[in-house]
């Protein structure tokens, strides 16, 4: 029987070790997507160290294309994906009357525009029972004026995942945006482990307990 398949997308240090981690407790087996190959490396390597099975794949994200190359390529390697985490968010210290358009775009071409072609690519390989979950945040509902494009990602990402889950759901398959309402820090309830366990809760759900939209802490 083969190991169902976790595919990271813009996978880091922080919450995307984690959830790596709380998930090949699980059973999984692991796939970091992210642009550097020696950030990929760094993290496979701790990962790996750790006794957990690990794949990756450099992508730029804001690259359509490469994206859908990228999440075909792990399907047809494995067969199946099981969970889609979607990670990667944009950050910049710009309040909306410094913020240009351009700016804006760009941020949001990294934050949200890659989930498109992701699940597209993916959707021949998510079975009944395979999930999409994003990591949302709290500035969604309360953004930061100083960092304005980041509530406006973490919005539209949301609303995007409504539609999936709403489209998707027919044939078995759901997403789920889990918001978290903190800021992620190095321990406590917002440490990355806890975030990790929150996410790995909301994407193991019962079907008649599922809502596209999870708080943390809820």
């Amino acid at each position: 029987m083969t190991l169902p398949v976790l595919l990271i997308l813009g996978a880091g240090p922080g919450l995307g070790r984690a959830v790596a981690h709380r998930f090949h407790g699980d059973g999984y087996k692991i796939v970091l997507a992210a642009r550097s190959d020696h950030r990929l490396g760094q993290l496979a390597d701790d990962l790996r160290g750790a006794g957990t099975k690990v794949d990756t794949v450099a992508v730029d994200l804001t690259d359509e294309e490469a994206v859908r190359r990228a999440v075909d390529e792990v399907g047809r390697k494995h067969g199946h994906i099981d969970v889609l985490h979607f990670n990667p968010s944009a950050f910049r210290q710009k309040d909306p009357l410094a913020l240009t358009v351009d700016e804006l775009l760009d941020d949001l071409r990294l934050g949200v525009a890659p989930l498109l072609p992701a699940v597209q690519a993916a959707r021949p390989y998510l079975r009944a029972g395979a999930r999409v979950v994003v990591t949302g945040s709290a500035a969604a509902d309360k953004p930061w004026n100083q960092a304005a494009s980041l509530g406006v990602q973490k919005a539209a990402l949301r609303n995007l995942v409504i539609s999936l889950d709403t489209t998707l759901a027919p044939d078995g398959i759901r997403a789920v945006n889990v918001q978290v309402d903190g800021v992620l820090a190095q321990s406590g309830t917002f440490g990355a482990s806890n975030v990790a366990s929150a996410i790995h809760a909301a994407v193991v759900r019962r079907e008649a307990e599922w809502t596209p939209l999870v708080h943390y802490p809820g």
